[in-house]
C-alpha cells in the first residue's frame, strides 16, 4: 500500500482547507471536474508515462496575449485547464555557482533535464568542471522506458538537446559546428556534436527541424564520411521528411523526422512590431514559407505518442516524451506578435493532445511549463512606450496593443528573469504547487517514473 509522505499530507490538508472554504485549488475556474482531478493528483504514486510540454519563452504575458487574441479575455486555453498550477524560478548560475538571474534555453533546459543548474549556453554539463550529467531521458532509457522528443525548432537546438546530448556550448549542433566545443569532438575522444549524440542515443522518436545539421558530414570515428542522417540510418532509424512519411513510419524502429532545413516555419504571419506602432491588424493564419506536408506540432505529438505506445505494447514500462513549442520564443525575439501567438496556439493544441491521452490513461503525468520568460507585454492602447509596438484586432473584435522593449529597436529582444507557470495532472502532479525551482521538475519526473 502506498503511504502518503509528509508533503502529500501537507498538500492534501491545504487543498481540503481550500475547497472547504470555497477557494479553487487551481488558478483556472470553470472546469466541472477540477476538484476531482485535484484529489487524484495529490495521491502521488507512480506514473507509467510522462509527457512534458515546454513552451519556449512562454511566460505569463505570452500566455495572456494568446488567450486574449484566440479565445478572449474570459476564455480559457487548454493549458489553463490543468487541475494543479504553480510557478517556478528559472535562473542560471555562473561557473562559481552564484546566480545568473536571466537564463537562456540551454541552462534552463539542463536544469530540468539533470536537476542541476549550469551556465548559460551549456548543455547538460556542470557549470564549473564541464562534466556530463545524467539526463532524464538517459535515466528513462536505462530503466526500459521508450523515449521521444518533438520540437518546432531544429532537433539540435537547446531544449531538445538537453535530453540526449552533452555539450560545452549549445552552438555545437552538427559535426561542422564544433568550434566552441574542442573537447567534445570525436577526435579528442568526446561524444561529438549534438546531432551525432542524439542519434547515437537511439531515442525512439525524434521529430522537428534541423535537416541542415544532420546533412553535415561526420569527420571522425566509425561513421567518418557519412552524413549524420546516414549515420542514423545505419543505426536503424527510419528517416522521414513530411507528414505522409511520419504516418507511414513503422512502430518498433526509431524514427527521425526532419521537417525543415532549419526551424519549422511558423503557422501564422503578420506585421512585426515597429517603432511608433502598427496599424490595427488581424493575423494571417497561413504562412507561404511553410510547406503543405509539414506536420503541425499537435500532429507530431499525436504520432509520437502512438509510436511510443506501440513500441511498449507488451512491456511493463511506458514512455517519456518531451514536446516543445519552440518559436514562441523565436518570434518574441523578433518582436513578431502574430508569429508568436500562432505558435502559442499551436502549442496549446499539442497540450490538448496530451491531456486527451491522459484522460484515457490516468497513469500518465502531464506537465506543461516554460523554460523562461520573455519580452512581450500587453499595454494600454493610449500608451507610447519606447521600443516596438503592434496593435492587434482580437477574435473578440477588440484592439490590443503589445510592446517589445527589452532591447533597442533593430536588435533581438531579450529573455526576462521572471518566474514562469508550471501546471500538471496525474501521478506526482502535486509537486508543482507553490513556488518551486526549475530543477525540482527533474525530481518530479524522476519520482513519477521511479528513475534512479
Amino acid at each position: 500500500m502506498h503511504r502518503p509522505s509528509r508533503r502529500h499530507l501537507a498538500v492534501a490538508t491545504a487543498l481540503v482547507a481550500a475547497t472547504a472554504a470555497g477557494v479553487a485549488v487551481t488558478t483556472v475556474a470553470g472546469a466541472a471536474d477540477t476538484r476531482q482531478q485535484a484529489q487524484r493528483a495529490i495521491q502521488g504514486g507512480k506514473a507509467k508515462n510522462v509527457i512534458l510540454l515546454i513552451g519556449d519563452g512562454m511566460g505569463d504575458s505570452e500566455i495572456t496575449l494568446a488567450r486574449d487574441y484566440v479565445v478572449g479575455a474570459n476564455g480559457r486555453l487548454n493549458m489553463d485547464k490543468f487541475p494543479l498550477t504553480g510557478a517556478y524560478t528559472t535562473y542560471a548560475v555562473h561557473a562559481d555557482g552564484t546566480p545568473d538571474y536571466v537564463t537562456d534555453s540551454a541552462a534552463s533546459g539542463s536544469g530540468w533535464a539533470t536537476g542541476r543548474k549550469t551556465v548559460n549556453g551549456r548543455i547538460s554539463k556542470t557549470p564549473d568542471t564541464d562534466r556530463a550529467l545524467p539526463t532524464l531521458l538517459e535515466l528513462a532509457q536505462k530503466k526500459g522506458y521508450a523515449t521521444g522528443s518533438v520540437t518546432t525548432a531544429e532537433l539540435t537546438d537547446a531544449t531538445p538537446a538537453v535530453l540526449a546530448s552533452h555539450a560545452t556550448d549549445r552552438s555545437c549542433q552538427g559535426p561542422g559546428d564544433m568550434a566552441k566545443c574542442p573537447n567534445d569532438t570525436l577526435a579528442k575522444g568526446g561524444p561529438g556534436s549534438i546531432a551525432e549524440q542524439s542519434v547515437n542515443h537511439r531515442v525512439d522518436v525524434l521529430l522537428g527541424g534541423g535537416k541542415q545539421r544532420f546533412d553535415q558530414k561526420v569527420t571522425e570515428g566509425k561513421y567518418k564520411g557519412l552524413s549524420v542522417t546516414q549515420q542514423a540510418e545505419k543505426l536503424g532509424y527510419q528517416v522521414v521528411t513530411d507528414a505522409a512519411g511520419l504516418q507511414g513510419a513503422r512502430a518498433g524502429k526509431p524514427v527521425l523526422g526532419l521537417f525543415a532545413p532549419g526551424n519549422v516555419p511558423t503557422e501564422w504571419t503578420g506585421k512585426p512590431a515597429a517603432v511608433g506602432g502598427t496599424e490595427p491588424q488581424r493575423c494571417a493564419t497561413t504562412n507561404s514559407a511553410r510547406l503543405s506536408g509539414t506536420p503541425s506540432l499537435a500532429d507530431s505529438a499525436t504520432r509520437a505518442i502512438q509510436l511510443l505506445e506501440a513500441k511498449q505494447k507488451h512491456a511493463k514500462k511506458g514512455f517519456f516524451l518531451q514536446i516543445e513549442g519552440a518559436s514562441i520564443d523565436k518570434q518574441d525575439h523578433a518582436a513578431d506578435p502574430c508569429g508568436q501567438i500562432g505558435e502559442t496556439a499551436a502549442f496549446d493544441r499539442a497540450v490538448k493532445v496530451a491531456r486527451d491521452y491522459a484522460a484515457k490513461h490516468p497513469d500518465t503525468l502531464v506537465v506543461t511549463t516554460a523554460d523562461h520568460g520573455h519580452t512581450s507585454q500587453i499595454v494600454p492602447l493610449e500608451a507610447t512606450p519606447p521600443g516596438l509596438t503592434s496593435t492587434l484586432v482580437t477574435n473578440e473584435g477588440q484592439q490590443l496593443k503589445v510592446n517589445y522593449s527589452t532591447n533597442t529597436p533593430g536588435r533581438s529582444q531579450e529573455h526576462t528573469g521572471t518566474q514562469v507557470r508550471i501546471a500538471a495532472q496525474g501521478p506526482q502532479a502535486y509537486r508543482v504547487l507553490g513556488v518551486t525551482n526549475q530543477t525540482d521538475l527533474f525530481t518530479t519526473i524522476r519520482e513519477a517514473l521511479g528513475l534512479r
